[in-house]
């Protein structure tokens, strides 16, 4: 397969693709050429002007000259490659073929489209020379032009008859198409695409960025059942790229093999990534955890997202298999300061952005709103400093505040609702110790449950690369401690995680 073919066809009807017109079509129509559909051939039917062909067929030419057709594109673009489909034309194909294009400036439809065309000042690019076609065949030819055309020019030679026309290319939006204050960032309408994919067995992910619902399970993403580890991908390189606010999986029509779960990675990569490779090494970030997903529903994401600012491509995890209708990422098109980092990021966050970040860190609310108070910082350093200081300044009551954040070693939920963020970061932080044997596991949620009896509040630990075993050998250690010394350990610990989910924040 020519590698141009995996790009959208931008003459699709699909898209908005219309053949506008042609110089004959008086044994089939014009419109055949952008049906989606393979074209077909029926034996026995007939037309009172003669043979019944699927696709767009003129008359035996007597004089000199050829036949043409010009069709606007459905998604403006560059053309990197067409297919001439003459499938069941054997005696009556085209012998040669040419292609030209031109560009409307503007969104369709075109003001005064028709006379625009045929007008001697509208500049039309040969983007294909004089061609040779074969009968009966799908006819590939690539293109090396970069102009984007909103329009091209099919000229057939001397006459004879077309089944189809795909023209494959890359989306070139209109730039007013992207001011909107949301939009799919990854909608194929608005330049996305798809980089690579682990598995497309029974259908393309280029399904899931197309528009309107999918039809069938046929126009989605469906990998092969999966019988070894690992999970399904898919990368999008984003039509424009943003920050992204909303995302919709939607699993319509799978219902016994829709995926259990998925998840959602971004990155901002400098200039154009056109190929998957050169992605490797790219900083990755979590936008989404891992979900659940349900049979044959759109299941939408907004709360649970990890603002990461602006970024360039995705990586759309399902997990094990299965299929997918759509995915709809819904953002902003980045604008200045979108891809301020690590500090500069954090100072330029509004203030509920900001207090809901740093609750993620530490679930003190007296501690935040100091932290909020002390912006703008100039450096890491200094607002991991500040966090150090204003966390040993507090009370024993907002320091228990912050211990409820935090779910019980081996649990998943603490005594007060944790965000997102904060879910995910216990989890990472507990995930050398749930490695451990169930035994063990038991065995550290008794000792858990002790420590709780005796002190009032969950035994506090910065777990990060902890295995349960050293985890259980310090809960035993510390249930003999008097309470007021135990409670500065724990404060203690708590600082430390502070600290680790802040440089992990200004990572981000």
């Amino acid at each position: 397969m020519n590698e141009f073919t995996e790009l959208p066809d931008l003459a699709s009807q699909r898209f908005g693709g219309e053949v506008l017109s042609a110089s004959d079509e008086f044994f089939a129509p014009k419109e055949n050429l952008l049906k989606p559909s393979k074209p077909v051939f029926i034996e026995e039917k007939f037309t009172p002007r003669g043979k019944w062909m699927d696709g767009w067929e003129t008359r035996r030419r007597r004089s000199p000259g050829y036949d043409w057709c010009v069709i606007r594109l459905g998604l403006p673009g560059i053309i990197r490659g067409v297919v001439v489909d003459t499938s069941y034309f054997r005696g009556n194909f085209p012998s040669h073929f040419s292609l030209e294009a031109c560009e409307f400036s503007g969104a369709a439809p075109f003001k005064d489209e028709k006379k625009r065309l045929q007008a001697s000042s509208t500049r039309w690019v040969e983007l294909l020379p004089q061609s040779v076609l074969e009968g009966d065949k799908r006819n590939s030819f690539a293109i090396q032009h970069s102009g984007r055309f909103t329009h091209v020019r099919l000229k057939i030679y001397p006459d004879g008859g077309v089944a189809r026309l795909r023209v494959h290319g890359e989306v070139i939006p209109e730039k007013s198409a992207l001011a909107s204050r949301e939009l799919d960032l990854a909608a194929i309408g608005n330049g996305g695409r798809i980089l690579a994919s682990s598995d497309e067995f029974f259908s393309a992910p280029m399904n899931l960025l197309m528009p309107g619902d999918a039809k069938n399970i046929g126009d989605g993403w469906e990998t092969r059942r999966r019988r070894g580890p690992g999970h399904d991908w898919a990368i999008v390189q984003l039509g424009v790229a943003g920050t992204i606010r909303r995302v919709e999986v939607d699993t319509s029509h799978f219902k016994g093999n829709f995926p259990d779960s998925c998840a959602l990675e971004a990155c901002y990569h400098e200039g154009a990534a056109v190929q998957a490779s050169s992605l490797a090494g790219a900083p990755w970030k979590k936008v989404l955890p891992q979900s659940k997903l349900g049979a044959n529903r759109r299941r939408v994401f907004r709360t649970q997202l990890t603002d990461v600012g602006a970024v360039t491509h995705v990586r759309f995890n399902i997990y094990p298999d299965g299929g997918v209708s759509r995915l709809r990422i819904y953002g902003r098109a980045e604008r200045p300061g979108d891809r301020l980092t690590g500090i500069e990021r954090f100072n330029h966050m509004s203030r509920a952005q900001a207090r809901k970040a740093l609750l993620a860190c530490c679930g003190s609310e007296k501690w935040a709103e100091r932290m909020l108070a002390a912006r703008p910082f100039r450096s890491a350093a200094q607002i991991l400093e500040a966090a150090d200081k204003t966390w040993g300044a507090l009370g024993r009551k907002d320091w228990l505040e912050a211990f409820r954040q935090h779910p019980p070693i081996g649990a998943s939920k603490a005594d007060t609702k944790q965000s997102e963020i904060a879910r995910q970061w216990s989890t990472d932080e507990q995930a050398a110790a749930q490695r451990a044997p169930a035994e063990t596991l038991a065995v550290l949620a008794a000792a858990n449950q002790a420590y709780e009896a005796t002190f009032g509040y969950v035994f506090l630990i910065c777990a990060t690369g902890k295995s349960a075993e050293e985890i259980l050998k310090s809960v035993r250690e510390r249930l003999s401690n008097d309470p007021e010394i135990e409670l500065q350990i724990a404060v203690e610990e708590q600082r430390k995680i502070t600290r680790l989910r802040l440089e992990k924040l200004l990572e981000s």
